[in-house]
């Protein structure tokens, strides 16, 4: 077997180098704690989490379960992240919460006690050479994050975080929406944009329900200067009555079909997130209201009082990369197959979805250093649809996405009831990534691992 790199001891690099040990390969991984820290890290041990304690639901039809069933079923002997997240569990509901301090404990104990894994403290300014997998999260450090622009270019590389809501599509009231782009710029067959008129009364209420929303104030290392292109929406709404209705608010160049084609006061555009349009983006809305507020707030808006929300809006201080405008299918330099990229630096968002990432990257290395092309799940399957959004989605409009059965493809009939709808997609996922992994000889856990 080969001699592989991992830089980053984090949840995504810490798995990705256990995964690629237990396939046999010896692995160097890198980490630069405690040699030089980070605003957000405490401690220098490895798989150390700096903001929930929860790596979210198991249940096996929720969406993250599904996730947490797919990576024990490709990690050998299951996902290690999930081993000792199960080892230090806490009561959390259905929830997999943990103490914090026995969770990294433990990962850095199953390191430590793997033969074929040596851990060096230090920082990695430069990209590596030979089979690797960077994965250092959203706190990359300045001398690896200018490496990787140079690799990639100045697109390639984002520094600042703004994420606007998405939302599910089966959860709007279309009667109510309309399909239209402004002055008819957009491809109106396809529907690129969906609209939510609104009148002086509705609008004048919205602001001012965004102006008292409550605020997430997030931590130091969150804490940072706004850009003029990419305000929150609630700091718009305190500069004046009229801002987001001459912002991204403005009814200019739409005429609502409902209203017999008069213009709104103000409208929200909805942007279509992904191929099948399962998911939608409040074009403009990235906000810091906190996550009750936002579901409060955001289904004023006329069309959207029942809205799903599939991810929640955001802005803080970040490192990613853009994905779809810079890396290959399965993650990697497009010039360099065997380097790849993993965790929450390639565009995902959550603890188990960046480690679901480092547990395919791990996969596809052993794959590529054995002479194997690398393979990437179905888009039926809750790893699959992630790496698809990261893959296809507009590199102009890229934001990081955790994981939500929206990212699926559809069921090949309608199914109104959410409940039924969720477990027939978690039935047919766990039986495609079961049959994809069988399809490529590949080995690990099992698919009920994650219901136990």
């Amino acid at each position: 077997m080969a001699e592989v790199t991992v830089v980053g001891g984090g949840l995504s690099g810490s798995e990705a180098a256990w995964q690629l040990a237990e396939r046999g390969h010896d692995v160097t991984l890198y980490e630069m704690r405690p040699v030089r820290g980070t605003d957000a890290h405490k401690t220098e041990l490895l798989g150390e989490i700096v903001c929930s304690n929860t790596f979210k639901s198991e249940d096996p039809s929720n969406a993250h379960g599904l996730l947490k069933q797919e990576m024990d079923a490709l990690g050998v002997g299951g996902s290690l992240l999930l081993a000792c997240a199960r080892e230090s569990r806490i009561p959390g509901g259905t929830a997999l919460t943990v103490d914090r301090g026995e969770f990294a404990q433990r990962m850095t104990d199953a390191i430590a006690s793997n033969s074929r894994i040596r851990v060096v403290r230090e920082e990695v300014t430069e990209l590596p050479a030979g089979p690797a997998i960077v994965a250092t999260g959203p706190l990359t450090s300045d001398a690896l994050s200018a490496a990787i622009r140079g690799a990639l270019g100045d697109e390639g590389l984002a520094f600042f975080d703004a994420i606007a809501p998405v939302v599910s599509a089966d959860s709007l009231d279309m009667d109510t929406l309309f399909f239209a782009s402004r002055w008819g710029k957009g491809d109106e067959a396809a529907g690129d944009y969906l609209n939510a008129p609104m009148t002086q009364e509705q609008y004048e209420a919205f602001i001012e329900a965004l102006k008292t929303g409550e605020e997430h104030a997030g931590h130091d290392w969150e804490n940072v200067p706004y850009f003029e292109g990419c305000l929150p929406i609630e700091v718009m709404a305190h500069r004046g009555p009229e801002t987001l209705r001459f912002g991204p608010m403005k009814p200019v160049g739409l005429q609502v079909p409902q209203w017999d084609g008069k213009r709104a006061h103000a409208v929200v555009q909805l942007r279509r997130e992904d191929r099948a349009g399962n998911l939608w983006n409040l074009v403009g809305f990235q906000t810091r209201l906190r996550i009750p507020e936002q579901k409060r707030i955001f289904r004023m808006i006329p069309g959207l009082q029942e809205a799903e929300f599939l991810r929640w809006g955001s802005i803080h201080r970040n490192t990613y990369l853009n994905f779809p405008a810079s890396l290959s299918e399965h993650g990697s330099l497009r010039d360099r197959p065997e380097l790849l990229f993993a965790g929450q630096v390639t565009g995902v968002e959550g603890y188990t979805e960046s480690t679901a990432v480092g547990i395919l990257a791990a996969a596809n290395l052993d794959r590529i250093v054995r002479g194997l092309d690398p393979v990437v799940p179905p888009p039926t399957t809750m790893m699959g649809g992630l790496m698809r959004y990261l893959r296809e989605s507009d590199p102009k409009h890229f934001a990081p996405m955790n994981s939500n059965f929206g990212l699926l493809d559809p069921l090949d009939r309608r199914v109104k009831d959410k409940d039924e709808k969720r477990a027939l997609l978690a039935e047919r996922g766990r039986a495609d990534f079961a049959a994809w992994m069988e399809a490529h000889g590949l080995t690990g856990g099992v698919m009920a691992a994650a219901a136990r």
